[in-house]
């Protein structure tokens, strides 16, 4: 004869499955981010605090509705703790590029301009191809106009910078994937 006996769980025990309903619903906000083309999130409530970055995404935040990433928390996010174990798996799932990309970086501090003047088209958009020494935007700093040309040829994949948008020395202004 099989009997059940039901006992109160202790703390250690309770934590422990607090920590995996946190961790399953870590996993549906990663896919969320994820499927929203959201490469940094981070939230903070009472002593609770998660950041999730994706190493491998360099897409500016896209919109999204915050009512269903509310929905998908519940009522509170996820340890840190947790939190630094999917940004790791979620990096690790992340498919390798097929065809190595390269990364154009502001040589200098300033600001970003996609286009030559207000209102004119923009140098390059996404899906040009263009050549190495071909101009990609300009960098202005201390009102003079740098022009940042392509240091490698290729087919523009993304803009990380928005025109206007303070740029720091080394930050990625657009990705490139060689032809």
């Amino acid at each position: 004869m099989d009997a059940t006996v039901n006992f109160p769980l202790a703390s250690e025990e309770r934590d422990l499955m607090e920590d995996e309903t946190n961790l399953e619903k870590l996993q549906a906000l990663v896919e969320f981010l994820k499927a929203n083309e959201i490469s940094e999130y981070e939230a903070e409530r009472g002593e609770s605090k998660i950041r999730i970055k994706f190493a491998s995404a360099v897409a500016a935040p896209a919109a999204f509705d915050a009512s269903q990433l509310a929905q998908l928390l519940g009522s509170r996010p996820a340890a840190a703790a947790p939190a630094a174990v999917a940004s790791v798996s979620a990096a690790a799932e992340a498919p390798a590029p097929e065809v190595p990309l390269h990364t154009v970086k502001s040589p200098i501090v300033g600001t970003f301009y996609d286009s030559p003047s207000p209102g004119s088209a923009p140098f390059v958009k996404v899906g040009d191809v263009v050549e190495v020494g071909q101009v990609l935007c300009i960098v202005e700093a201390m009102k003079l106009m740098n022009e940042i040309e392509a240091d490698a040829a290729g087919e523009i994949v993304q803009r990380v910078a928005s025109s206007g948008q303070p740029v720091e020395y080394g930050q990625a202004l657009f990705t490139i994937k060689a032809v």
